[in-house]
């Protein structure tokens, strides 16, 4: 009950992009194995300052019991912590086995980084793709994304509401420099993750929300929205549109509150 928290950032930032990244293929891929961190393949279209704007001293809750795990594990070796008692942070019915918990830090840090991209390295993914095929309906030029594929996010959807977002945020402080590490180890040496994380944050709650049925087209083995606005979108907003309007707010709502919190009780612009 300790250090495990700290995987929640995965379950609210990266289920709330990462989970559905391959639902527009016509099948869903098989997870890879082992996982390594790689650097971004191109500048990413968000970029922090070069002083810090969110110190994570700021995130700090003294109300918030957080348990002292003792010194913090080395970076190489803190998938045991980081994996157990994943129960004391979530809600009864939960989905933890969603989670792909090795290597967890680093595929937390990359996938965040990753998700105002235009596309992010699946291999990386702390979260399972969702399973099955895009539920499409329709014909030809007329497809348009089944509102009944909103089903395949629910369990997805259900961990990220089941993440006790006070505590969640009062361990990612705790263990904070891990993340530091792992993000420097990308290729920031003078980033600061917290901001980026901000920034990312606030880059996925500026995602449009659409009227109506979204219109696909397949132009080989990927669907790809017919609109090019939604085309153009980052990898983590196409994956907010494409969960549905009432799974895109739910989602949102926990990441709005994640966002008041690791930003220090400032809320979003």
């Amino acid at each position: 009950m300790n250090a495990s928290k700290s995987w929640g950032l995965a379950a609210v930032v990266a289920l709330a992009a990462v989970a559905g990244y391959f639902a527009l293929r016509g099948t869903a891929p098989q997870p890879d194995p082992q996982v390594g961190v790689e650097e971004p393949s191109a500048p990413a279209p968000i970029t922090a300052e070069p002083s810090v704007q969110y110190p994570i001293e700021a995130v700090i809750d003294p109300a918030a019991e957080v348990p002292d795990a003792g010194p913090l594990p080395a970076l190489d070796e803190s998938d045991a912590v980081v994996s157990a008692s994943l129960d004391a942070l979530l809600a009864a019915g939960a989905r933890p086995d969603l989670l792909l918990l090795q290597d967890v830090i680093r595929r937390v840090v990359v996938t965040v980084d990753n998700l105002p991209r235009e596309r992010f390295a699946r291999r990386l993914s702390p979260v399972k793709s969702v399973e099955g095929r895009l539920l499409v309906s329709g014909d030809g030029d007329d497809r348009v994304i089944s509102e009944d594929n909103r089903a395949r996010y629910a369990p997805y959807v259900s961990l990220v509401e089941a993440v006790d977002i006070r505590y969640l945020t009062a361990l990612y402080a705790r263990f904070y420099p891990l993340f530091q590490q792992a993000y420097q180890e990308l290729g920031y040496p003078q980033g600061y993750f917290n901001d980026r994380l901000v920034a990312v944050l606030d880059h996925l709650l500026a995602t449009p929300e659409p009227a109506g049925p979204l219109r696909v087209v397949q132009p080989k083995v990927l669907y790809q929205f017919a609109d090019p606005e939604l085309e153009r979108l980052s990898a983590g907003q196409k994956i907010l549109v494409r969960m549905g309007p009432d799974n895109a707010a739910r989602v949102k709502a926990r990441l709005r509150e994640l966002r008041r919190r690791v930003a220090g009780g400032v809320s979003a612009p």
